[in-house]
């Protein structure tokens, strides 16, 4: 029987695959289409997808890396205390991933919830307020779906993905048929002119792209409940991320060779249009239904994860003591989990979903994916006999190819959206310094009990 205060090693490599791909489709790439499309204008959208999926395998390597070294609940701040150390550098950098995880996470939560709400007006014509309510109830029901032991959500993930891969089969599978290669493939002199509006294009069509394949590290924030970790960390990462690489590409190739591209980024249900376009209207309404049935799946997994950072930094210390606490029975840490649904909720209320696929990204890039990346480099270079139960190929290649690739996007971020998460990283900072390393600090210097 597991101890009272320790996280159960339940998830198997099945399990905590499909959990990683169920939080990495979503609703992301459904309505993420349109704008993608209109971004680069024409079939040589496919780049961003092509650049998406370049970018989660170099930085699924970074993960892979420091997941099976230090396979523990809360993934980023785990790994950012143990590459930087543990002394006041460290910690702050890790105390930066939890600060804006507070903002960051249940707007990750948010968007799933308004995604949803927003694809439900095709089956039903809803207004706005009633958008609000449908998203807000959305996050509660999740929430309490998860209210449960790790065991039986490892059960629940297997059959949501086979339902979300499936669906995926069934919209690829039916492209074929109609299939006008002239539409998927019609590029023509300007497609690929490498002017500054090529590669802001490109920038703005890869914020969306990079949104949709989020979710490959999910298994590092479960850490502490993955079996054989060192193993099954590595093999989830990259088993997500080629499978959903797949998928996404040959969903967006069928669809372009289904409609003109013009039809596509004006389309605001650009599945359901597919659907209907090659069947007919009903055949588009059970398709709208398995796309809103994927998008509470991955909402599933989304608030299953994060729920674990919170719980990482209270039991270091870095975090308000209450969100350590486990369910007395069903060990899952219900404090993290019950906040994270409350502001989901609320932010659910207050946003609109473009607003925050933006922020999203922008918010994440230098504090975690950036300084992870980063922090891989250093960790090599400081400790170089280090135990590493996975190296990734080609070292160091792939971890600076990220850092490049995540600037690059970072530079295409609207100028307001880099100036707020850098108000947020400087607002932490400060927190830190005056009341987080002080606390550090008092700690060390206190007498040990005999």
């Amino acid at each position: 029987m597991a101890s009272p205060d320790k996280l159960e090693r339940s998830l198997s490599l099945t399990q905590a695959t499909a959990i990683n791909m169920i939080d990495m489709v979503g609703i992301g790439p459904f309505v993420t289409i349109p704008f993608i499309v209109s971004a680069m204008k024409g079939p040589q959208c496919i780049l961003a997808w092509l650049l998406g999926a370049l970018l989660a395998f170099l930085d699924g390597s970074v993960w892979a890396e420091l997941g099976a070294r230090w396979p523990q609940a809360g993934g980023s701040y785990v790994f950012l205390q143990n590459v930087y150390g543990n002394k006041k550098f460290g910690r702050m950098m890790s105390f930066l991933f939890v600060w804006q995880t507070t903002f960051q996470a249940p707007l990750v939560v948010a968007s799933g919830a308004i995604g949803f709400s927003q694809y439900l007006n095709y089956l039903v014509p809803i207004s706005s307020i009633e958008q609000k309510a449908i998203s807000g109830a959305l996050v509660i029901i999740i929430t309490i779906l998860l209210y449960r032991n790790i065991k039986s959500i490892g059960k629940i993930s297997v059959l949501l993905w086979i339902i979300t891969g499936g669906t995926f089969i069934w919209l690829i599978a039916s492209g074929v048929r109609n299939f006008n290669p002239h539409w998927a493939f019609g590029f023509d002199k300007s497609s690929f002119d490498l002017s500054s509006m090529f590669f802001a294009g490109l920038g703005h069509a890869s914020l969306k792209t990079v949104y949709s394949y989020l979710g490959y590290y999910n298994v590092c924030h479960l850490g502490g409940e993955i079996k054989k970790p060192e193993k099954n960390i590595p093999r989830a990462i990259f088993i997500s991320v080629a499978g959903i690489a797949v998928l996404y590409l040959g969903m967006q190739i069928v669809i372009q060779g289904a409609m003109p591209w013009q039809k596509i980024a004006g389309s605001h249900f650009v599945i359901s249009d597919y659907f209907a376009h090659i069947y007919n209207q009903q055949t588009a309404q059970v398709a709208t239904g398995l796309i809103l049935f994927i998008a509470v799946a991955s909402l599933f997994a989304v608030m299953l994860g994060y729920s674990r950072i919170p719980y990482a930094a209270a039991l270091d210390g870095n975090f308000f003591p209450a969100f350590g606490k486990l369910h007395p029975e069903k060990k899952f840490p219900y404090i993290s989990l019950l906040v994270l649904g409350a502001f989901g909720f609320g932010f659910s209320l207050l946003f609109k979903l473009g607003d925050v696929i933006n922020a999203i990204i922008t918010m994440r890039i230098v504090v975690q994916f950036v300084a992870q990346a980063a922090g891989v480099l250093y960790w090599h270079r400081t400790r170089p006999n280090d135990i590493r139960p996975y190296k990734m190929w080609l070292y160091p290649l792939p971890a600076i190819f990220a850092i490049i690739i995540w600037l690059f996007i970072l530079s295409k971020s609207a100028p307001e959206l880099i100036l707020a998460s850098a108000v947020i990283i400087a607002a932490g900072i400060v927190v830190f310094y005056l009341f987080i390393w002080p606390r550090h600090k008092n700690k060390a210097r206190s007498p040990v009990a005999i």
